[in-house]
């Protein structure tokens, strides 16, 4: 809303600019994304010493491209403030024991999928940040992957009550939660294209841990402003680059038990062989320390 009514009158964004003394951003790696920064700054130039907080678990943008992490650090003037505590290394095993964050168990699931790269597609895979769109068709349609994954939801559905699958795409989600329906698992999908009436009552059902175990597949809905605490457990099948999108949807069913959550969690991801990704959360609090000085 703030981008729109800059757009319509980037006067009326300065007066407001003019009013406020502090800023605070959400999810602040995105303060310098282009839908924002127009926005940020306006609201901080016309103050002679603006406060601006940025909060977020991942403070990076990308996962190698060191110029981008560079400017968000030099945005936020490399002033970062990291909960410390005497005892622990870093802050994540602090919230564990603590019961702020679960206990979380990395596993991957390593596939051989029958992609066939051609140096076109290598250099696509060096150059961007996300798989393209070719690719990640190929991976949602290879059989012996989905059956791969398909077997382990099924074991994970006897272990846990809640259950997030993030799919490669949006046809795979569909066809993920519908496969599962058919197995007589109880499952539902969500996408961009989920009417909001139909979208509020999944994630009610979900939300309300009643009933038999449920697996709530989407795909690019459910990794920001998405919270379920009942969560145990997440599946992983989108390949990425992106540290902070792969930390934000593992960060769906890590709540831990003072968070309303519990205190174990089970985080499967799917590793592509010769495809980037990541298999763990620990390379989200070491891998921007670097710019940040």
């Amino acid at each position: 809303k703030m981008r729109s009514l800059g757009d319509r009158d980037l006067s009326a964004l300065g007066q407001i600019g003019g009013l406020c003394t502090l800023v605070i951003f959400d999810e602040a790696h995105q303060a310098i994304a282009e839908t924002y920064s127009l926005v940020t700054r306006s609201l901080i130039v016309h103050q002679n010493k603006p406060g601006l907080l940025g909060l977020t678990a991942t403070p990076g943008r990308t996962w190698a491209d060191i110029e981008e992490d560079e400017r968000l650090a030099d945005f936020f003037d490399r002033n970062k403030v990291m909960l410390e505590v005497e005892g622990y290394d870093n802050p994540v095993t602090y919230l564990i024991d603590e019961g702020y964050l679960a206990d979380a168990q990395f596993e991957p699931l390593f596939v051989e999928p029958g992609l066939e790269l051609t140096p076109a597609d290598r250099k696509k895979l060096q150059d961007r940040i996300d798989l393209p769109d070719k690719i990640l068709r190929q991976l949602a349609e290879d059989e012996e992957r989905n059956t791969a994954i398909l077997t382990r939801l099924e074991e994970m559905l006897q272990r846990h009550r809640r259950i997030l699958f993030f799919g490669t795409t949006v046809d795979h989600a569909k066809v993920m939660a519908t496969v599962l329906q058919a197995r007589d698992h109880r499952a539902a999908v969500i996408t961009g294209e989920t009417a909001d009436a139909a979208r509020r009552r999944r994630i009610r059902e979900f939300r309300k841990d009643t009933g038999d175990p449920m697996v709530l597949c989407n795909y690019g809905v459910l990794t920001t402003g998405f919270d379920a605490p009942n969560t145990s457990a997440a599946l992983i099948a989108r390949p990425t680059r992106s540290l902070v999108l792969y930390s934000q949807m593992l960060g769906r069913a890590i709540r831990g038990p003072k968070a309303g959550g519990n205190e174990e969690a089970e985080i499967v991801t799917v590793v592509d062989q010769n495809l980037p990704g990541f298999s763990s959360v620990a390379d989200a609090f070491v891998n921007w320390e670097d710019v940040w000085g």
